[in-house]
């Protein structure tokens, strides 16, 4: 399993960013390699992803979210991972945007891919594309603002 961190800082208020990260089915215009999210409910998204030509379908759960907090979530199916984005304030109108992943890497294709740090440039490079998509919009696409308590809370 590997953990990969990135941070990205936008310049829009928390609310902003943290409301366009809850609008699950917007990442395939700044996530590489993802093709479609659906969201079932409040707390499941099935999603369909392409990474060295494979297609991928797996179902998440999201196991924690908080309003300009965080959210969190892990896989039910399909490749092992789990992660949570955190949203710090630093000034009114700018915002540290934190990833932190943990990702079994399922294939020959994904295993390569993560042992010659490819993984590690495509979450980057989602986090920069993230500071653009949401910078050039200035305003979020929706929101989300309920609260998801961590299992056993």
């Amino acid at each position: 399993m590997s953990t990969i961190t990135e941070m990205v800082d936008v310049e829009v208020p928390v609310k902003t960013a943290y409301n366009q990260w809850t609008q699950f089915e917007s990442f395939p215009q700044f996530m590489e390699g993802v093709e479609e999210i659906r969201q079932i409910d409040a707390t499941h998204t099935h999603w369909v992803t392409k990474f060295g030509g494979v297609s991928r379908e797996f179902d998440a759960t999201i196991t924690e979210q908080h309003p300009d907090e965080r959210v969190a979530w892990t896989s039910d199916s399909g490749p092992d991972h789990a992660g949570v984005i955190t949203f710090h304030r630093l000034d009114d109108n700018k915002t540290r945007v934190t990833a932190q992943m943990e990702i079994d890497p399922e294939g020959f294709a994904e295993n390569v891919a993560d042992k010659l740090g490819v993984l590690d440039r495509r979450i980057k490079g989602d986090m920069k594309r993230f500071k653009d998509f949401i910078e050039s919009r200035g305003r979020e696409s929706g929101a989300w603002r309920g609260d998801v308590d961590r299992p056993g809370s």
